[in-house]
């Protein structure tokens, strides 16, 4: 059995796609997932399961919820070792240690495209800072994400990939739990 975690987007905002975690739980449960467990309500989905590749998880858990709620939601789904690497990868954790609540990760479901990359690179973002490692975009906001332009949906349209984003604290704490699973 391996670990998975299970980030699901856009559930839970502003009222629109409620999905009640007890219900996520249940579904994943019907599923065949095991040791399910869930962190806020903002879909962090925690589960056991075969050794199988990530993104035909991803599906199944994005068919089950358009078959059972009757909407779509992106779902990117990590083994908790490629969790683990993304967490000891940030980079702005090497020099110094800034505070915790500046700090987030946009998760893309595939490598961006250079060029494309190349083409936010070049841009001036002010105080706020990204690093790009692999299919994870590591943030500083240093005035906070609410206030930045690096958003979730900025990187989506800009880089044209699906994404999830995360602030630190929960990154830290799934993967807590996930060591716990």
């Amino acid at each position: 059995m391996e670990t998975y975690i299970a980030l699901l987007r856009g559930i839970n905002v502003s009222g629109k796609n409620k999905l009640p975690m007890a219900e996520l739980r249940a579904l994943a449960e019907s599923l065949g997932y095991r040791s399910v467990k869930t962190y806020i309500q903002s879909g962090n989905l925690l589960f056991q399961y075969a050794d199988v590749p990530a993104t035909d998880l991803s599906n199944q858990l994005k068919d089950a919820i358009k078959g059972q709620f009757d909407y779509e939601v992106p779902v990117l789904t990590l083994s908790r070792n490629e969790l683990e690497r993304i967490v000891v990868a940030n980079p702005f954790l090497v020099d110094a240690t800034p505070e915790i609540k500046s700090l987030h990760v946009t998760l893309l479901d595939q490598l961006p495209d250079a060029d494309l990359l190349a083409a936010i690179k070049a841009k001036d973002f002010g105080a706020d800072q990204f690093e790009v490692v692999e299919r994870s975009i590591y943030l500083h906001c240093s005035n906070g994400y609410g206030r930045t332009k690096l958003t979730n949906t900025f990187f989506e349209r800009k880089l044209k990939v699906q994404a999830t984003t995360r602030n630190w604290k929960t990154m830290l704490k799934v993967q807590e739990m996930s060591g716990a699973a």
